[in-house]
């Protein structure tokens, strides 16, 4: 069996410019809040939530609080989401982040733990949208959209000092 070979789709500069318009139309849209609070998913949808935090303390007049969410990616759970929450999220503008939204049940999942609270909104934010929605979830925020087969894989790597986007 033969391996695919990975095709770079996006480079460390690339990357670095997309998180910074990211970041800036997050600022736009959420310009009047006191607060935002940034959700990043278990793995590297945590490591670009963290990216997109430093980004918008950078330039944002608003406070922005980061948690995370605990998942099994592979096989989601209701009862093993676990939310490192800091202070209560009632009220609060959200904003989910996770690296790449394939067909949307992932993202499904880890909205389970805010159904109960009543936050003022939530949004949702993903580095690569593939665009194959099998679950009512739309990505409010894309940093790049690709239109891939079921077969084939997106490998986001957002290490500080060489991120890549790889299609295999």
């Amino acid at each position: 069996m033969t391996q695919k070979a990975k095709i770079l789709v996006l480079n460390h500069h690339q990357i670095q410019q997309k998180i910074t318009r990211i970041a800036f139309e997050i600022y736009e849209r959420n310009a009047g809040e006191k607060q935002l609070t940034i959700v990043g998913l278990t793995g590297m949808g945590y490591v670009f939530a963290e990216l997109m935090v430093t980004k918008l303390k950078e330039i944002a007049s608003f406070d922005v609080q980061l948690i995370k969410v605990e998942l099994d990616k592979s096989n989601p759970k209701i009862e093993e989401i676990i939310l490192s929450e800091h202070e209560p999220l009632e009220g609060k503008s959200i904003i989910l982040v996770d690296d790449v939204l394939n067909t949307g049940r992932t993202l499904a999942f880890a909205m389970v733990p805010f159904l109960e609270l009543k936050v003022k909104k939530m949004e949702v934010l993903v580095f690569v949208n593939r665009s194959h929605k099998l679950f009512p979830v739309a990505a409010d925020y894309t940093g790049y959209e690709l239109a891939t087969t079921l077969s084939e894989h997106i490998t986001v790597n957002l290490d500080p000092n060489a991120s890549t986007v790889h299609l295999h």
